[in-house]
């Protein structure tokens, strides 16, 4: 879906340092991801599955330099076909995420992932969207919690993997001090970092996995053999 602003903010100093950290924590969560068809949805200016090895991998959205032109609440694709979708900041700008997420575990496969980009409400990030009326990215977004992102998922039957804040400066003041103040947000205040990843696994109730039963005894041969009619009185 289009984004007002996303362009612009991408090419700023706040853009930058953020999609820095965002590309970092995103190619180590990704890089071990397998299968055969990976799909980001949203944002496609940016490659976020170029640390995955999955063969096909392909962007989607409602515009730009797609992939995969469609609607994001009712995604084109088989239901139980896809190993991995990336959502980038696509759920804070939509007017109904309940039902994106839904196409998203519609498509997933049993024990597929999620990973989902966003932005932290209880950050200064959040206290800026709060008084900023300028109406540009990313202020014009409606900012997710965490938990409560957690819940939706955990509802629609998906387990929590890891999830990870960062880039806890002030938004408007970005410093060349930016990975220290990280590395200080993550001991002294972590829950308000600016942005989260956060990443989800599909979880199928009721399927068992069936192996060999390697400790069964084999038949003895004699078990095998034909049991001889016995012959009728009188003949």
């Amino acid at each position: 879906m289009s984004i007002p602003g996303l362009d612009d903010w991408l090419a700023s100093e706040s853009g930058r340092q953020t999609l820095a950290w965002t590309h970092r924590e995103i190619d180590d969560i990704v890089v071990d991801v397998f299968g055969y068809n990976a799909l980001q949805l949203g944002m496609p200016q940016v490659d976020f599955l170029r640390a995955n090895r999955i063969p096909l991998r392909q962007k989607a959205s409602d515009c730009g330099p797609v992939d995969v032109l469609c609607d994001p609440y009712a995604l084109p694709f088989a239901s139980s076909s896809i190993d991995l979708v990336i959502v980038p900041h696509v759920l804070e700008f939509s007017e109904e995420p309940h039902q994106i997420l839904r196409e998203i575990e519609r498509v997933l496969i049993p024990e597929g992932q999620i990973v989902i980009l966003g932005f932290n409400p209880y950050s200064m990030w959040g206290l800026k969207r709060h008084f900023d009326r300028s109406g540009a990215f990313p202020w014009n977004g409606q900012f997710l919690p965490l938990n409560r992102l957690k819940d939706w998922l955990k509802l629609l039957g998906f387990e929590i993997d890891r999830s990870r804040l960062g880039c806890y400066l002030p938004p408007m003041n970005w410093l060349r001090t930016c990975q220290m103040s990280d590395i200080g947000g993550e001991h002294w205040w972590h829950f308000a970092g600016g942005i989260y990843v956060l990443r989800a696994i599909k979880r199928t109730h009721g399927m068992r996995l069936i192996t060999p039963n390697w400790r069964k005894k084999p038949v003895r041969g004699k078990a095998l053999r034909p049991v001889a009619q016995k012959e009728k009185h009188g003949h």
